[in-house]
């Protein structure tokens, strides 16, 4: 091997289990599709397969030619079989290191293939659809609404300690608000799914945005379900689903390298 290939490592964006049977995937092919268009192809050990292409050993920056290349390697994979993704940027030294992290963490690995298959993960974003955020919410809470006629209504200025009172009191109604509104939709979404978790929301006008476990066959179902809980609420709020995706949200592995 020459000294250049030495200095590549295996980037890794998933490991499989033996639904398809390993033995069968040990350098198999998958086309140019990786980093930076490199060839993807399986490394077999331990009963599982990582999948991975060569990178050059040293870290892989975030861009977003590299996300995009990542994520349609599992998209790619998971219209085969059930997979359990790797965080972006990991890289073993070598096919032997690939090996090392499959035997570590058969167990772990094993366990958690098993779980999650036929299994997807679909997400739900759900945001309030409306012109001025904190004017909706003066228009939908009296408490919040007589907050700020009696701090802004006085021909004055509010103070600052004023001005954070009121952020504090907003803070705290949207709060309820969303635990209450995420409540009404797993509700109806809990039968559909195997599992629910919410991530936090990115920004101040999300209400809420979901991770669902949903079985591979049952998409139309939970597509279904969401139709019926956007029906509970009214035209301030928007509802958008998207997935299938590899259940990132559901993996719960703290791999030993």
């Amino acid at each position: 091997m020459s000294e250049r290939a030495e200095a590549r490592g295996r980037y890794l964006y998933a490991i499989a289990g033996g639904v398809e049977g390993v033995a069968a995937r040990e350098g198999r092919g998958y086309g140019p599709v990786g980093i930076d268009g490199g060839e993807v192809y399986a490394i077999s050990g331990s009963g599982l397969a990582a999948v991975v292409s060569d990178v050059p050993n040293r870290r892989i920056r975030p861009e977003r030619r590299h996300l995009s290349a990542h994520q349609e390697v599992l998209k790619r994979l998971m219209e085969e079989d059930t997979v359990l993704p790797m965080s972006f940027g990991m890289i073993a030294d070598s096919p032997q290191a690939v090996r090392e992290i499959l035997s570590k963490n058969r167990d772990t690995l094993t366990e958690q293939l098993q779980r999650l298959a036929g299994k997807v993960e679909m997400g739900l974003r759900v945001v309030w659809d409306v012109p001025n955020i904190f004017e909706y919410f003066v228009n939908t809470h009296p408490e919040l609404r007589a907050a700020r006629d009696r701090l802004f209504g006085a021909h004055r200025e509010p103070t600052l300690e004023e001005k954070i009172e009121m952020g504090r009191m907003f803070e705290r109604i949207q709060t309820e608000d969303r635990e209450a509104h995420a409540g009404a939709v797993e509700e109806v979404l809990a039968p559909r799914c195997f599992e629910i978790r919410r991530n936090p929301p990115r920004h101040e006008r999300e209400v809420m945005h979901l991770a669902c476990l949903v079985g591979r066959a049952a998409r139309a179902e939970f597509e279904a379900g969401v139709f019926e809980a956007a029906r509970r609420f009214d035209d301030s709020f928007a509802f958008d689903y998207n997935g299938p995706w590899a259940p990132h949200n559901f993996i719960e592995i703290d791999l030993k390298i």
